[in-house]
């Protein structure tokens, strides 16, 4: 299922906009960071659900600025993804992990320095994320979207925890 698809019904439930429009509300949301949202997919994601019948055109402006608004099965549509994400366990497609499926062909030496480039990018991450908390708000966004950065910000500190005890058998030779 698409976070893009959702992300895009989600803006328009307080009216109308444009692509870059939404655009905007989501950059201000950070969702780049939480949601592997791709700017660009907007606009095709606009047009598509256009088609389908969850958005009307309600204006078409200069430069093609088209605006649309939510239909009734837009707004449908919004509460079943709504209702899927929160009920239902998804996998979470990390590239990293597919990477570990194959630390084995990596020698002692690369793998040790992997390890700690990956902890150090984790620890530069995690405490960028815990310097914007709070940030956010004074561009419009809800205080409820700073918990969509403490939970990745969780995520990454788990993934952290885990690169320093593999660090440590590895250098052990325990792993692989």
């Amino acid at each position: 299922m698409s976070t893009t698809r959702i992300l895009i019904l989600g803006t328009l439930l307080d009216g109308p906009r444009n692509g870059y429009q939404v655009r905007r509300h989501l950059e201000t949301w950070g969702a780049d960071s939480w949601a592997s949202v791709k700017f660009g997919s907007i606009y095709h994601g606009l047009g598509k659900m256009a088609d389908e019948g969850l958005l009307e055109v309600v204006e078409t402006g200069k430069g093609g600025a088209t605006v649309y608004a939510m239909t009734e099965d837009g707004r449908f549509e919004f509460h079943r993804l709504l209702l899927t994400f929160w009920h239902e366990l998804m996998p979470i497609v990390d590239p990293f992990q597919v990477a570990l499926t194959f630390m084995n062909h990596l020698d002692k030496e690369t793998l040790v320095s992997a390890l700690q480039s990956r902890s150090a990018l984790l620890e530069l991450t995690i405490a960028g994320a815990d310097r914007s908390y709070g940030t956010k708000q004074r561009f419009g966004a809800p205080r409820h979207i700073d918990e969509t950065l403490r939970l990745n910000t969780a995520m990454l500190r788990a993934q952290l925890d885990w690169c320093r005890q593999a660090l440590a058998k590895v250098e052990s030779d325990e792993l692989p």
